[in-house]
């Protein structure tokens, strides 16, 4: 959970192979100790001040509106099996530019950039989507693979074609629903 941030009920089962709803319910009902949590569609759950000091993570969380965010990213993080080396906001620097990639991790040695469109406008990600490929043409990106997700088919069409000529997937939420 330190890793995440925030996890949703269902992640929760998905991650823990966890059968029933309500023996998920039941099991973080039992860690209330160390966990909060608040609805937004279904139970959102984060580690309190005594879960952190359990787990040594320094990442206060609280009931935010951009817990979406991080509920999305933790879908694409449970869909590529959990990586080890993910990473979250991993900060890319050279030169005249920088960026914040949402997460990154390698798969086969090759870098997989992970980036979340939840709330963000089409020019702030086609700004960012330019500062990648010019990281890819200082020789600092070595073919890596774009991964979005987003919330409508509308903005994934409008990402793939922000995205041509880069190997990229783009993913709806509903297609982890």
């Amino acid at each position: 959970m330190s890793q995440c941030s925030y996890l949703s009920r269902s992640q929760i089962q998905t991650m823990h192979n966890i059968g029933s709803t309500r023996t998920a319910q039941r099991v973080m009902q039992q860690l209330s100790e160390y966990v909060s949590s608040f609805m937004d569609g279904e139970k959102v759950y984060y580690l309190n001040a005594e879960g952190r000091k359990l787990t040594g993570c320094k990442k206060v969380c609280k009931k935010l509106t951009t817990a979406k965010h991080y509920i999305m990213r933790n879908y694409l993080f449970i869909a590529y099996g959990c990586p080890d080396g993910w990473k979250n906001e991993m900060r890319l620097k050279y030169k005249d530019v920088n960026v914040v990639a949402d997460a990154l991790f390698e798969e086969e040695g090759k870098f997989c950039l992970i980036e979340i469109d939840h709330t963000q406008k089409m020019s702030a990600n086609k700004i960012k989507i330019e500062k990648y490929k010019k990281l890819i043409s200082y020789g600092k990106l070595k073919s890596p693979t774009f991964i979005w997700m987003t919330t409508t088919e509308y903005r994934r069409k409008q990402l793939l074609k922000m995205c041509e000529g880069l190997d990229v997937q783009i993913f709806t939420i509903t297609d982890f629903y």
